[in-house]
């Protein structure tokens, strides 16, 4: 009996999923708003791959297609940051050397200096500023041999940016390397300046030229596609830029990828070295640590647990790729991606966590081969979340409503800061990952993969089921 009660009905269609997963009736098990968005965005369930469960729960409340293997975007770096977390540690860093191949005698090295990279995802242009600075501290100055890049700890197979969307440039696009360096990008800020359009790059290149032959756009262009309208085109070591750009649209910036790694790190390090004071007389290239080499210097990146925040907040795939080949390096052999494959099979084993379905090619999610299903991307986040790491996995995720990738979703929602979840996007593919903390104080795992050419209209459904599982659980 209810007697004087009311109970909205809005209360009572929350509780019908839940009702005929209990009795096991043929019933959808989704709540009405879920599924007026999917039918609104005309994507069927079959193009959906829906799990929610509440933490450490047997059983699911919500299962459609949960055992489909699918695209699951970037939602694959939950899968690569948990393990590196629970493989290499939350305080591991990744190192860079450099080494002296000669005498040094008052500030003259008769000789090369080499650079080591060992993957480091974070080496930025400040800290690599400040580590040619404490090269000089330590009494380097001229270098009258040449600049030796090793590269050697990736084993890899030559990366073609252009593979996956034909957009060679863009930051997203950009290929792993054991000596990354700044992600391998410029930074090209666009100030408009009367009728001109200057373009000041951040950082400089030594030897690298931009040719800007940017003009304005027809009045009313409007700023939408703004950065689709500049045509970027390396050539060697120029940059032409062709397109227009509305000056109404004021400063913008874009994050580009225009020369390989080996010509990007030396061109940087003759740029800053000579800000330094320094000098470099020989050429620069590639090759190894030679036997007669001395250890200099060695930089160090920040913590594993910091790094992770970076890939999960801001879904930066480079970053995801340096710590997926990570996990396959051992003392006596190079990382490679068959290596890091088997290095995740083998910890998922001994978690014993089966996830047969499971396909890995960069461990970043930018693939259209990757799969996993639903059921096991939830029962993974099962697992972190009884994980002792599982504090460190889940501030790595971006808040709902708050920051990283979520940042502006569900923003004036009563769920904003009730949710920490991974997002992905393809072509094609819509993904949301996470966990969601109802009004109640419980925890639930959810997990809605859309794989269907109509993907990118789905946010909405996605959202829906967010804050339907926040309010009413």
């Amino acid at each position: 009996m209810i007697n004087n009660y009311i109970i909205p009905v809005k209360f009572l269609c929350s509780l019908l999923p839940a009702f005929f997963l209990i009795a096991g009736a043929q019933a959808d098990p989704l709540p009405p708003s879920v599924l007026a968005a999917l039918q609104q965005a005309h994507i069927p369930l079959s193009g959906t791959g829906i799990v929610v469960r509440e933490v450490n729960a047997r059983t699911p409340l919500i299962s459609i297609n949960a055992n489909q293997p699918m695209n699951p975007a970037s939602t694959m770096k939950l899968l690569t940051t948990y393990a590196g977390l629970e493989l290499l540690g939350p305080a591991y860093a990744w190192k860079t050397e450099a080494y002296i191949d000669g005498k040094l005698d008052n500030g003259v090295l008769q000789g090369n200096l080499i650079l080591k990279g060992y993957g480091d995802p974070k080496f930025t242009l400040e800290q690599f500023w400040l580590w040619l600075r404490e090269l000089r501290a330590r009494g380097l100055r001229e270098i009258r041999g040449d600049l030796v890049l090793d590269r050697s700890f990736f084993d890899l197979p030559a990366h073609d940016p252009a593979a996956f969307d034909n957009d060679p440039v863009r930051a997203y696009n950009v290929g792993p390397d054991a000596l990354l360096l700044n992600f391998n990008t410029l930074r090209l800020r666009y100030v408009p300046d009367g009728n001109k359009l200057k373009v000041i790059t951040e950082p400089a290149l030594e030897g690298v030229t931009l040719d800007n032959q940017l003009a304005p756009p027809p009045p009313g262009s409007g700023c939408d596609g703004w950065d689709d309208a500049i045509r970027v085109q390396p050539n060697g070591d120029s940059v032409l830029l062709q397109g227009g750009y509305p000056g109404e649209c004021g400063e913008r910036e874009q994050n580009l990828s225009v020369v390989p790694h080996t010509r990007y790190v030396a061109a940087l390090f003759r740029t800053l070295w000579q800000e330094l004071g320094g000098t470099l007389q020989g050429k620069s290239g590639e090759g190894m640590v030679s036997g007669s080499a001395k250890l200099f210097s060695t930089h160090n990146s920040p913590p594993l647990s910091e790094i992770i925040r970076d890939i999960n907040k801001f879904s930066n795939n480079v970053m995801a790729r340096q710590l997926f080949l990570t996990l396959g390096a051992t003392p006596n052999s190079a990382a490679s991606l068959p290596r890091s494959s088997q290095a995740m099979q083998n910890w998922l084993a001994r978690k014993e966590l089966a996830f047969p379905e499971l396909v890995l090619e960069n461990g970043a999610g930018l693939s259209r081969n990757e799969r996993i299903s639903p059921q096991h991307l939830a029962q993974l986040l099962q697992s972190a979340a009884a994980s002792p790491l599982s504090a460190e996995l889940t501030a790595s995720l971006p808040i709902l409503g708050v920051d990283g990738s979520v940042k502006k979703r569900l923003k004036e929602s009563t769920s904003a800061g009730h949710a920490h979840l991974k997002t992905g996007t393809l072509e094609g593919v819509k993904t949301v990952a996470g966990y969601v903390q109802t009004n109640s104080g419980k925890q639930y795992i959810v997990v809605f993969l859309i794989n269907h050419p109509n993907a990118a209209a789905g946010q909405r459904a996605q959202d829906d089921l967010i804050e339907w599982i926040q309010h009413w659980y």
